[in-house]
């Protein structure tokens, strides 16, 4: 034995071989005529057989750490075999040797990763179950280019991380193992030695599935067994472009909608929560569902916006068929289906990215640029080929497999800002003369740029909050490439506004109106998220000033802004019925209310009625981005703290007068301009008996005065209800 091949075997047995292959498996020696030698090593045997065409030969245990050993003469090309291991129990256990199989990652594979684009690296990286020379398994693949070691360990080798040491793939930084008869739902981990020669036990950072919080094992799990049925729904998607389409989005956090009933600590699944939520939806008139991260994620109370494994669906709520069929049933019915998206940042739990290889891998190595200050948690490395690739093919990859429609990138702020929640004066990271992260800005547009390639009509929509250029704009003009962004500040002046007593409002008038100044500056939602109901904010209806019944009122009106005013819509789960308790992510909504109090059932008619308005009227959403969707009336009255616009459709007929009165008394005869010389009617008050209103309506038609006021040259005389808001439509002949 050559002192080589004697080093080569010492590295294996003490598990820190960067390619046990060079001593393991199916060796030839000598010249002509050759000789075959095989190598296993079998920590736990009592005796190791050979099995050629039925014939079994003891091999040599050549050490007694388990290294087995055989020769072979007269044998010059491969062949099939495998082992029959008895182990001191007296079990026999037969095998076919992973050790034998040539690498099975090509070179192109590797360059794309390494280059940043290997779009579909998914299909790659992690296990997936294939066939190789007729034996079916498991291929095993993880990037850990800092490690000495790595092995798969699991049931199937007692967790052992000497049975099944992984080969690494050139300078790919990619080790692959390829294990025979592991088929799918079996456990598994990644045990890396690092440079250090300390142990990790790591997850699969490319796991489909894994087990149950607290417990954190990986699961092979295979994604296409599904039979989908929203080919008539995609192919709607892929002709028509959301910008002009209606959009009403309902924001859900999967462990809070609702719980079983009758064990109020366990979640719905998938399955059982569409069952309910998706009818409620439709009926509900939404168009889409926003779900919080479903990512896979340890602790509740993060909300999901701490992932641990950024392609697995949280085992919280079932399995990866359960929540396509969610998916599906969605598209089925009409609903499109939004995912959280979380590349900001991630946590530092020891068995996920977090110095995944013994070095700062997917993190800075720099604790002042690699940490985020405001969460405690650790920022991804968007600098870095194949950190950015891995992101980029997660977000490929809920579209391909799963089928959604679009991704809201959470705390873009947080990513493109290296002073984000720094405190004035504090050190600011790799500052390249601004505050600007270039790494971070470049990867979004990178992200963006592909998922629009690949995906050209669904929604990547920002969460950013500051006023940063062209967020939502085309990467060509300097813009991030998002096809939407989240407009905080109306969110802000206008929960601002509406939470005052209507007294003071015409002291902030200012916050009504301050947003149709930028309102086409970006492709905007106006969001009023979770994040607008919890830690102290108050529930939506608890906002809102005055008493009982003048809190109902202030609510309805504030949502017939919302909808009125140019951007798509987005609320949170509960506050259609004006829940009054704040989010709490343990506990089911409070079903109750509109169950039993009728004040609470009306809101919610009321919400269902705005979504039917809403889908009824494109003038309402034809023309969102753009001032010819818009037209002030009046925004003026001040003191009356009135204001009053109209909305209009591709065509310049096809229009709505929206106006609003945010005090507490009944105005008659309110002057108010119109754009048409025509009639117009009143189809929508929110004043209405039907939805808890003193139902001071405009029954009667409403006939033009061709006399300018405002900013329109007609107007009309009108009475305008009580911290209420109604809907004028024309009467052409």
């Amino acid at each position: 034995m050559s002192n080589n091949i004697s080093v080569q075997i010492d590295r294996v047995i003490a598990s820190d071989c960067h390619d046990p292959f060079q001593v393991l498996g199916l060796h030839f020696i000598g010249r002509k005529p050759r000789a075959a030698l095989v190598r296993t090593f079998q920590p736990h045997a009592e005796s190791v057989q050979i099995v050629i065409n039925d014939e079994k030969q003891y091999m040599y245990k050549m050490r007694e750490e388990g290294l087995y050993e055989i020769e072979l003469p007269e044998f010059s090309e491969p062949f099939a075999y495998h082992f029959e291991i008895q182990y001191a129990d007296k079990t026999v256990h037969s095998t076919e040797d992973p050790y034998r199989f040539l690498p099975q990652l090509g070179d192109m594979d590797r360059y794309l990763f390494n280059s940043g684009t290997h779009y579909k690296l998914y299909d790659k990286l992690g296990a997936h179950g294939v066939t190789i020379d007729e034996i079916a398994g498991t291929i095993f693949r993880v990037w850990a280019p800092g490690a000495r070691r790595v092995s798969v360990i699991g049931n199937f080798n007692s967790w052992d991380g000497r049975v099944h040491q992984m080969r690494s793939l050139d300078n790919s930084g990619i080790w692959e193992i390829f294990i025979p008869g592991i088929a799918e739902h079996e456990l598994y981990k990644f045990e890396i030695r690092t440079q250090y020669r300390d142990l990790l036990i790591k997850s699969d950072p490319f796991q489909f599935y894994g087990e149950l919080r607290p417990k954190t094992a990986s699961i092979v799990c295979s994604l296409d067994g599904y039979s989908w049925n929203d080919s008539e729904w995609l192919e709607k998607r892929g002709s028509n472009k959301p910008y002009d389409q209606p959009i009403s989005i309902y924001e859900v956090h999967f462990g809070s909608w609702r719980r079983d009933p009758g064990d109020p600590e366990r979640f719905l699944t998938y399955r059982e929560a569409a069952d309910l939520l998706i009818p409620y939806v439709k009926d509900m008139g939404f168009t889409h569902i926003e779900l919080m991260p479903v990512m896979e994620h340890p602790l509740d109370e993060s909300w999901g916006y701490q992932v641990t494994a950024y392609y697995s669906v949280t085992s919280r709520y079932g399995t990866p068929d359960e929540f396509m069929y969610l998916v599906d049933l969605c598209h089925q019915n009409d609903i499109g289906v939004i995912l959280d998206w979380v590349p900001a940042h991630f946590p530092a739990d020891a068995h996920s990215l977090a110095r995944f290889d013994g070095t700062a891998l997917y993190e800075h190595e720099d604790p002042r640029q690699g940490a985020h200050p405001e969460w405690g948690t650790l920022v991804f490395n968007y600098g870095r080929k194949e950190v950015s690739n891995f992101l980029i093919a997660n977000a490929l990859f809920w579209f391909d497999k799963y089928h959604i429609d679009g991704l809201r990138v959470d705390a873009v702020a947080s990513m493109i800002y290296l002073d984000y929640s720094r405190k004035e004066g504090e050190w600011i990271p790799n500052c390249y003369g601004g505050k600007e992260n270039i790494d971070a800005i470049e990867f979004l547009r990178h992200l963006n740029s592909i998922i629009y390639d690949h995906y050209p009509n669904v929604m990547m929509i920002a969460e950013e909050s500051t006023s940063f250029y062209g967020v939502s704009k085309a990467t060509d003009v300097g813009g991030l490439g998002f096809g939407f962004k989240w407009n905080m500040g109306w969110m802000n002046d206008t929960l601002n506004y509406i939470s005052k007593d209507p007294l003071y409002r015409k002291f902030h008038h200012n916050a009504l109106t301050f947003s149709l100044y930028y309102a086409f500056s970006e492709n905007f939602i106006l969001s009023i998220s979770h994040d607008e109901v919890v830690h102290g904010k108050r529930s939506m209806l608890g906002k809102m000033p005055g008493d009982l019944w003048q809190q109902f009122a202030n609510q309805r009106l504030f949502f017939l802004l919302q909808w009125c005013h140019p951007g798509k819509k987005l609320i949170f789960m509960g506050s259609e019925f004006g829940q009054w308790s704040e989010w709490y992510c343990k506990t089911s909504l409070d079903w109750h209310l509109p169950e039993h109090d009728a004040r609470h059932k009306q809101l919610q008619d009321f919400v269902r009625a705005l979504n039917t308005l809403y889908l009824d009227n494109p003038s309402l959403w034809q023309v969102d981005f753009s001032y010819d969707g818009f037209r002030w009336l009046d925004f003026n009255d001040v003191d009356n703290s009135v204001i009053g616009f109209a909305r209009i459709g591709f065509e310049h007929d096809d229009h709505l007068v929206c106006v609003f009165n945010f005090t507490p008394q009944v105005i008659y005869n309110y002057k108010m301009g119109v754009p048409e010389g025509v009639s117009y009617q009143e189809i929508f008050n929110s004043d209405s008996h039907t939805y808890g209103g003193s139902n001071a309506l405009n029954i009667n038609q409403l006939d033009t005065v061709h006399e300018p006021f405002g900013f329109a040259p007609y107007h009309v005389k009108l009475n305008l209800p009580p911290l209420g808001g109604i809907i004028l439509k024309p009467l052409y002949k």
